[in-house]
């Protein structure tokens, strides 16, 4: 009989036990369960509830399921429906009386969403480290790369050129943010449930100062309804995975381009490439593919717990049942493209001469020209437009703003000197771009300063999380 079963005369149907058991995805919990019981049984002793030597024999059970669950010898029994019965029945059979006494004071309600909480932590915890890592990756990147020179792009079309470096570091910033987002979801989740007991709080003398103490937590959550209803960090988890990993299609769009025979600004190694089984020529950026298609499976996990929350009235209904496997899937979905991305960027070649050749394709100093002559008196919307006709007459000769003859320019203004050619040299168009956040070496030289620098402080906050529980993933 299930352990609220005193109240039924008739067992659960099987079809309703299988479909209404949450233990295939909440037994990943198993650690996070454990440590919440093992601190309420030791408040519950603190506070003269449970004799000591219950305590103790609490304790020391919940010690060897957890040993039997890491070593792969203990037996989930979807009967027992979620992971909470699964491991208090096994208790009981074990150490007898005193295991019944392990529940005095709480419900599944507070106890499944601290399990929750803390597993939101772990989860947290891990993409943070991941974060770390593919920001360094991206920094070293950077360094190595601080001479080479692109072609900058909007709406796809050449732009302006900017150092592989400064490139980078965009997206190196882009991580950063997402880390903050991390942090914020590990920071909501960092509050303890436990004594808020189903809904109302209870009779017992419970101290949840001490509870949360024991498993970490920064404080207690001040309204019961709220502590067993609440999912809102998961959804600041869900919400953080999402941006990241919005962050890391778009970096996987720009690695299938660049090693497209079309750019061949980059070549991956073989190590993160496949080939055809028809075509033996082939050499594919699947994985790059495989990240970019993945934000879709993130962005619906989001999206799921939407909807599930939309309508649920206060306080604990069986829908919350549905908050974590999707969140176990987010996060172990971003930490392998995580890994995969930084392992793509460690590996690859970069072709400089390829993106040389480009940043002489598509007029790329036209802007630097229209500066020219407004440096010289003319309003940039009067240069614009003389440029632009230069641009246009290039375009029907087929040739680039370099190869027109000087005469040519100062047909088109008497402003334009023989200096005009320096405003024509890709590295000293470049070199320009001196303002703070621009593409000159040394401005880029000061971001990437600021880079490290941040990822110092990054880790420093990493370095100071509270306590958390790691996560269960070996439970089988």
């Amino acid at each position: 009989m299930a352990l609220w079963g005193g109240r039924f005369e008739a067992g659960v149907a099987e079809v309703t036990q299988e479909f209404g058991a949450s233990l295939p995805v909440d037994k990943h919990l198993y650690k996070q369960d454990i440590a919440g019981s093992k601190a309420h049984a030791k408040m519950l002793a603190a506070q003269g509830i449970i004799s000591a030597e219950d305590e103790q024999a609490i304790a020391k059970g919940l010690t060897g399921i957890e040993q039997d669950i890491d070593a792969g010898n203990f037996t989930f029994d979807i009967n027992d429906e979620d992971i909470h019965m699964s491991i208090e029945s096994e208790l009981t059979r074990r150490i007898g009386e005193a295991g019944k006494r392990l529940h005095t004071g709480r419900s599944r309600n507070d106890q499944v969403a601290t399990d929750t909480r803390l597993g939101v932590k772990a989860l947290a915890k891990e993409l943070m480290e991941a974060n770390l890592e593919l920001r360094h990756v991206l920094v070293d990147a950077a360094k190595k790369y601080d001479k080479v020179i692109l072609p900058g792009y909007t709406h796809m079309q050449h732009a302006q050129p900017v150092l592989l470096s400064h490139h980078l570091l965009a997206y190196s910033w882009m991580f950063a943010r997402d880390f903050t987002r991390l942090k914020a979801a590990f920071d909501a989740a960092d509050n303890c449930p436990l004594g808020a007991a189903a809904l109302a709080g209870t009779s017992y003398p419970l101290d949840r100062q001490m509870t949360a103490a024991e498993l970490g937590f920064a404080g207690v959550i001040p309204n019961s309804l709220d502590a067993v209803s609440d999912r809102d960090f998961l959804l600041d988890l869900h919400y953080a995975g999402s941006v990241m990993a919005m962050h890391l299609s778009r970096l996987s769009e720009e690695i299938v381009l660049w090693s497209s025979s079309e750019f061949g600004f980059i070549t991956l190694s073989d190590s993160y490439s496949t080939g055809s089984s028809i075509m033996p020529q082939k050499k594919n950026p699947d994985f790059a593919e495989l990240i970019r298609g993945k934000s879709g499976r993130v962005y619906g996990n989001l999206v799921q717990l939407l909807v599930t929350m939309k309508g649920l009235p206060l306080a604990y209904n069986k829908d919350l049942q549905e908050d974590k496997e999707g969140a176990l899937d987010t996060a172990h979905t971003l930490m392998q493209c995580l890994s995969v991305m930084a392992g793509m960027i460690s590996t690859w070649t970069v072709n400089e001469d390829a993106m040389a050749r480009e940043c002489g394709v598509g007029h790329l100093a036209a802007t630097d020209v229209a500066d020219y002559l407004a440096k010289r008196g003319l309003p940039f919307r009067e240069a614009h437009a003389v440029v632009g006709h230069l641009v246009l007459m290039c375009e029907k000769r087929g040739c680039n703003l370099e190869d027109l003859p000087f005469e040519v320019f100062q047909e088109a203004s008497p402003l334009f000197e023989h200096d005009i050619t320096e405003a024509l040299d890709i590295p000293s168009i470049v070199a320009a771009r001196t303002t703070e956040g621009g593409t000159a070496p040394a401005a880029v030289a000061v971001q990437l300063q600021r880079a490290e620098a941040q990822l110092v402080v990054d880790e420093g906050v990493f370095g100071s999380l509270t306590k958390v529980v790691e996560m269960g993933h070996g439970a089988k």
